[in-house]
């Protein structure tokens, strides 16, 4: 402000201009320069790709909790010297022998070994079922607290993992099955549910159930069904709701079904094999819901 001041008695024009290259602001009039630097509020770097970004960052990359360290590692050189090449004195080089062997320490306990396996196979199952970054961030956050609490000793990463990923599915609203991510992680099914239920009643969860049309879209995409049909498999599903029809029945099931009876309703053909093999239902229970449907709400050709 002082530089400002004596400007304007100086010069009795006010036209300040600003130099974005050599950071400096100065008069167009007289040439007068202020001693006050501008201040860049614009992006930190200008990488064209994550690359360049990473290259010219001065802050790293983000916090993780699917990282081990959360992003925060540490890196300390074996050679006893500083910053301009001295050697350190006895004192310092027993410090840092001590900070060396802690951190070496700490890498290799076992809660550390456990993340490990657990967050490499966090990112494999993640691909596989198309999960967002929320969901895996939050995946990695409920194991975390599981591990906290000291319930992973002696059970199966993988089968714990999977339960806190299916678990996280149904807190979110993430439409995920249980075969599905039975599937990705390579496990039982009926192991899966017990280690789900475990984790429920350790954390003292309680998330709600998927409803069958979470599953609609799922289902006619794979089977390419037009949206008219879509659309009438979500009012079957509306209308069995009402009606409470779908009640302690499986999501999906019910999904198929709906699928079913739209799709014949709309004259397009899609046999019961095909919606089984996108749904993972078996083609009896898909007949089955299909009758009860009928017989609840009678004629949808009228959607």
């Amino acid at each position: 402000m002082l530089t400002e001041l004596v400007h304007q008695k100086n010069c009795k024009k006010n036209e300040m201009i600003t130099d974005a290259y050599t950071g400096e602001i100065a008069c167009s009039s007289c040439g007068s320069v202020s001693s006050e630097p501008i201040i860049d509020l614009g992006s930190e770097t200008i990488g064209r790709n994550p690359n360049d970004y990473q290259n010219n960052s001065r802050v790293g990359a983000k916090r993780s909790l699917k990282m081990i360290d959360m992003g925060l590692s540490t890196l300390i050189e074996s050679k006893d010297k500083d910053v301009t090449g001295k050697s350190l004195s006895l004192e310092n080089k027993r410090m840092f022998y001590r900070l060396r062997m802690w951190d070496r320490n700490s890498r290799s306990a076992i809660t550390s070994k456990s993340f490990q396996k657990a967050f490499t196979l966090l990112d494999a199952m993640s691909s596989k079922l198309g999960l967002p970054q929320s969901v895996v961030e939050e995946t990695a956050y409920l194991f975390r607290k599981i591990a906290a609490r000291r319930i992973l000793a002696g059970r199966s990463t993988s089968a714990m993992l999977s339960a806190t990923i299916y678990a996280t599915c149904r807190i979110t609203g993430t439409p995920r099955t249980l075969q599905d991510v039975a599937d990705a992680g390579n496990i039982k099914k009926k192991v899966l549910q017990r280690t789900y239920r475990f984790i429920a009643k350790e954390l003292d969860i309680n998330p709600e159930a998927y409803t069958p049309s979470e599953f609609v879209t799922r289902i006619a995409k794979g089977l390419s069904l037009s949206e008219k049909t879509q659309r009438l498999a979500f009012k079957i599903l509306d209308e069995c709701a009402k009606k409470q029809v779908s009640t302690s029945k499986n999501p999906m099931a019910m999904a198929a079904a709906a699928i079913h009876l739209a799709s014949t309703t709309n004259n397009e053909r899609v046999s019961q094999l095909k919606i089984s093999k996108i749904s993972g239902i078996s083609a009896v229970t898909i007949r089955e819901r299909k009758r009860e449907v009928v017989k609840k709400i009678g004629d949808v050709s009228n959607g």
